[in-house]
């Protein structure tokens, strides 16, 4: 079976992503100057250009402006084209890196100023359980696809180690202000799973 290439996005879904990463920026920025509780969702709709009733069209909530990210699709993708031999963690692994390092290339910035936002800021922290909750089963579902013969609890508990990894290694990264290399502090922190 042929495989196509997915269509390039339409003009509409150019606008739409055009105006969330906007929202977005401007959120970001409003929230580094006068800080997260003192920034109104009014206030990040008039800085985006945007009416309030828009910026809930694309965010339901304040918080969600912040932890909304495509990286769990991208990384749930990554994970599925790993080679199949590979074990649950390698793939995990790699797959992580690759989307960190895409990443990081071209967003460092806004990645830094969001994970500090989160660490920083107790109402972002305290949904942190619920987000990743939900990536891990995310995680574990698209390792079950690759590995079926593998335990779920041996799925889950790489997933959940995986992220704990990732979450440590953004912790280091966030209180170096960002002058540590973060695809070498994630590969660290993985090193520690998998020990020689």
């Amino acid at each position: 079976m042929t495989s196509h290439p997915a269509p390039p996005p339409g003009l509409r879904e150019r606008k739409k992503a055009h105006t969330r990463r906007t929202i977005q920026e401007q959120a970001l920025r409003l929230f580094l100057t006068q800080g997260y509780q003192n920034t109104t969702v009014e206030e990040i709709a008039a800085a985006a250009g945007v009416s309030h009733m828009t910026f809930f069209r694309h965010f339901p909530t304040k918080e969600a402006v912040v932890e909304s990210d495509d990286y769990d699709p991208l990384i749930v993708r990554l994970i599925v084209e790993r080679p199949a031999g590979e074990d649950s963690l390698a793939a995990l692994h790699h797959a992580l890196v690759t989307g960190l390092d895409a990443v990081y290339a071209s967003a460092r910035e806004a990645l830094l100023a969001r994970t500090r936002l989160i660490f920083e800021t107790p109402a972002l922290r305290a949904r942190t359980w619920d987000n990743q909750y939900a990536t891990q089963l995310l995680l574990t579902e698209a390792l079950r696809s690759r590995t079926p013969a593998e335990s779920e609890l041996a799925t889950r508990v790489i997933a959940a180690a995986g992220l704990a990894a990732v979450t440590s290694a953004l912790a280091a990264w966030v209180e170096s202000e960002g002058s540590l290399d973060l695809p070498c502090l994630v590969d660290e922190a993985f090193r520690v799973l998998r020990p020689a």
